[in-house]
């Protein structure tokens, strides 16, 4: 990777990164699913734009939006809402770690679901420092019992983190299309799919009126954190590949946390680095280049 295709990568980690930190802010004044559904309706009104203004408008089969429909569920309407309602109780910097676990969760899918992504043996390590790196971030609040609000709310960020994984198998299947149609098509059914719930539960027209910097937050995930960002992840995972833009999961929680700490007063703890260097470590491992090389070095001859 030359230096444009770094600037875009990390780019895009500060993107998905701040995503947390918007979600805080707007958890404070919105419900959830009112957050979800105005960032997948504003994200697919700008993606089908962008569609048209290339003159390559999303026309698909039933079949196609009925996969669609079940895509923008797990891919965006569980994991987006269930990251909503842990931000309630926990920080943007923790919560951006624990989704940081997705290729842990994804090595452990595959190799269950898959008969050629099978568990390797730098993998397994990946997975067990993972895991690790999970456990020191909740160990304390696990003790703590289910009663701690850090604790449920690490549990509801895993639980994304888990159905991540799980979206990234069943998105293989949409091989034979386009990657930024399947973006936009998941994202506009994800948007009539969460509707009626978010009509049904959170009644946004009783809600008072959101003040600005809660609108502000809400037009920046949805524009540049949702509909930016599949672009911009779809042409770079075309000129660097699926492994190289596998680093962003490394990159975006050090963003998240650090706006956390500029604006909102988020302190990271010696429990929560020590957590975000073990959880690097397993994502090196899982992603196998550092290890590669490492091993090419040493046999090498004196």
């Amino acid at each position: 990777m030359g230096p444009p295709e770094w600037a875009g990568l990390v780019l895009l980690s500060v993107i998905w990164g701040a995503s947390f930190f918007f979600y805080r802010v707007m958890v404070v004044e919105l419900p959830p699913m009112t957050i979800v559904f105005g960032r997948l309706v504003i994200a697919s009104v700008v993606l089908h734009i962008f569609l048209l203004a290339t003159g390559n408008p999303l026309r698909m089969s039933l079949r196609t939006w009925g996969r669609f429909t079940a895509l923008g569920t797990v891919n965006n309407v569980l994991p987006f809402t269930l990251i909503a309602y842990s931000e309630i109780r926990i920080s943007a910097g923790v919560a951006a770690l624990l989704i940081g676990c997705v290729p842990v969760f994804s090595a452990l899918a595959a190799h269950m679901l898959t008969r050629d992504e099978k568990l390797t043996g730098n993998r397994i390590l990946g997975v067990i420092f993972g895991l690790a790196g999970v456990a020191i971030l909740i160990g304390k609040d696990a003790l703590q019992g289910l009663a701690s609000a850090d604790f449920v709310g690490e549990l509801i960020c895993l639980s994304a983190a888990v159905i991540y994984a799980l979206a990234g198998i069943y998105s293989r299947t949409f091989s034979d299309l386009p990657p930024l149609k399947v973006a936009t098509g998941q994202v506009t059914m994800g948007t009539l799919v969460i509707l009626p719930f978010m009509l049904a539960v959170d009644q946004p027209w009783a809600l008072p009126a959101p003040s600005l910097p809660v609108w502000a937050s809400l037009l920046t995930l949805a524009v540049a954190g949702t509909a930016f960002a599949y672009i911009l992840f779809f042409r770079l995972i075309a000129r660097i590949g699926a492994m190289n833009i596998s680093l962003v999961t490394l990159i975006q929680p050090v963003s998240a946390a650090f706006l956390g700490w500029l604006f909102l007063s988020e302190g990271i703890g010696a429990k929560d680095f020590a957590g975000m260097v073990v959880i690097g470590l397993g994502l090196l491992c899982i992603d196998g280049r550092v290890l590669q090389r490492l091993r090419s070095g040493t046999a090498r001859p004196l």
